[in-house]
């Protein structure tokens, strides 16, 4: 079995390359953090199981599930499995959605993710059911969270989505209980970590508002 693995973390990488390689299943193990190769990398190396790391930190705008939905287009046979830190309903979810063929932790055994890859590669797809329960932010709910986390105020928000401000803070109120945090940035910290919030989008708002600084300084 050939695998190519997607992870910007260099030492999980190496950790993964020596838990697996020497078992003879494995034909071929390769890791990379080129994006911008990556299709001529897949193209070139054919991998059975292509994994990808949900969180790519800095290596690309997209998240995981994004560039797994990308590169289905371009190879729509490929078998591609998100990995993730966090085994979350919302994650797994998503994964299933856009054509991924499975979902593992991060924290599984070397063993038992190599008997996971193998009956991947063989045709069986591979998304566990959820150990805790967490309840799940409702549309409506993820809308308020986004734009919140976009530096929006409520007021603002309400005249978005066309709702009033009490509601923007029930919803707000409901958030805060399913997420069990206690302040706007341990919700949004936390909301990045369990996948209701890409962590670029947060980048490029908090750019967008020192830009927005810079030019008030300059006038």
């Amino acid at each position: 079995m050939k695998i190519l693995l997607v992870d910007d973390h260099i030492l999980f990488a190496k950790s993964l390359s020596i838990a697996l390689c020497d078992n003879p299943e494995i034909e071929q193990f390769s890791s990379t953090k080129d994006i911008q190769n990556l299709e001529k990398q897949i193209a070139t190396e054919l991998p059975d199981i292509l994994l990808i790391d949900i969180n790519l930190g800095g290596l690309t705008d997209e998240d995981g599930l994004m560039l797994t939905q990308h590169l289905l287009e371009r190879f729509p046979d490929q078998k591609i499995v998100i990995l993730s830190g966090y085994n979350l309903p919302v994650y797994r979810k998503e994964a299933k959605k856009i054509g991924a063929r499975g979902f593992i932790s991060k924290d599984v055994e070397p063993d038992e993710l190599l008997h996971i890859l193998l009956t991947i590669k063989d045709g069986v797809t591979h998304f566990p059911r959820e150990e805790v329960f967490i309840e799940e932010l409702t549309d409506g709910e993820r809308k308020v969270l986004e734009l919140v986390a976009s530096g929006v105020r409520r007021r603002e928000i309400a005249e978005q989505l066309f709702i009033s401000e009490r509601t923007v803070s029930n919803h707000l109120q409901h958030i805060f209980e399913k997420l069990q945090v206690s302040s706007t940035v341990e919700m949004i910290t936390k909301a990045i970590k369990l996948g209701y919030i890409a962590q670029s989008s947060i980048q490029r708002s908090c750019e967008r508002k020192a830009s927005c600084a810079s030019g008030s300084d300059r006038s």
